[in-house]
């Protein structure tokens, strides 16, 4: 029996949109945490520039660094605050956060905003990364200078409250413009292989980078603090949004440990009806 030709290239060009999908899919999500380390670098790096300014009082940044020092993390502070708020909230309540209702019209909000709201990610990740390198940050080995070693578990909790933000990102935002400009539709059903895909990548990139540096989050305020050195806004939310993070981390763990308590506890029960049962049975044979 002779194959279809018609029928093997219509499943090679679906098995190619389907793997396309899946990369833009996962390339999209991960803005998120990149948005994470990037508030960090730049947090790194505007301490190392009122060091600068401190010493060297004509000491003038350039124009394309001090644009991204400018308008980029005030941006992005607000659009990761506003995420990290949703997935807090998501958190607590366990129910499904859309940015508008589905519409099946012409017109359709929920896309328009999250389209709206990943270019703006694009955008300000773009600024603030070519700013980054055009001040030769990103030259160096990886130290981030915090000098300050967390807790492992302190990591671990907040790399689930990061996988947690990074799923409601890419549920809330990134999925439905892949959908529509993939498949034409504005929502499919998650698979399996996706959730894989995007923690093992997430997992990959704390591993990489953001297990050291996304905690300067939290250290350069100290570190402003302590050398008396003016503290910004932009270092309190960083504070802030680490601590969220953390805090989802958290209830996540606790929503797991009370599943497996329900599971075990369901399970004696039906063990308990059995033991009932089969007692009932070898009394009325008696």
């Amino acid at each position: 029996m002779k194959e279809d030709p018609l029928m093997n290239s219509s499943s090679l060009a679906s098995a190619a949109r389907e793997v396309f999908y899946l990369i833009t899919l996962t390339l999209l999500t991960l803005l998120l945490p990149l948005s994470f380390l990037l508030l960090s670098s730049l947090s790194t790096l505007q301490y190392y520039l009122q060091t600068l300014t401190f010493y060297y009082h004509h000491y003038s940044p350039p124009y394309l660094l001090s644009l991204a020092l400018r308008i980029g993390p005030s941006l992005l502070c607000i659009l990761v605050s506003i995420l990290t708020l949703a997935s807090l909230i998501h958190g607590f309540t366990g129910g499904n956060i859309t940015l508008f209702p589905y519409s099946s019209s012409s017109f359709k909000p929920r896309l328009y905003t999250a389209w709206i709201l990943l270019c703006a990610f694009q955008v300000c990740v773009g600024l603030g990364i070519e700013g980054s390198i055009q001040a030769g940050f990103y030259d160096d080995d990886g130290d981030s200078g915090s000098g300050v070693e967390r807790s492992l578990l302190r990591r671990v909790v907040f790399l689930l409250g990061m996988h947690e933000t990074t799923h409601v990102w890419s549920k809330m935002v990134v999925r439905p413009v892949v959908d529509d400009t993939v498949f034409g539709v504005e929502a499919r059903k998650e698979r399996l292989v996706e959730r894989v895909v995007m923690a093992a990548s997430l997992g990959s990139l704390w591993w990489w980078k953001m297990r050291e540096d996304v905690e300067t989050l939290v250290v350069m305020g100290e570190v402003k603090k302590e050398q008396f050195m003016d503290v910004g806004m932009g270092d309190f939310v960083g504070w802030c949004l680490y601590y969220v993070t953390v805090i989802i981390g958290i209830i996540k763990i606790l929503k797991t440990l009370v599943w497996i308590f329900m599971i075990s506890l369901s399970r004696r029960r039906r063990t308990r009806i059995s033991m009932v049962e089969t007692s009932e049975d070898n009394d009325a044979k008696v």
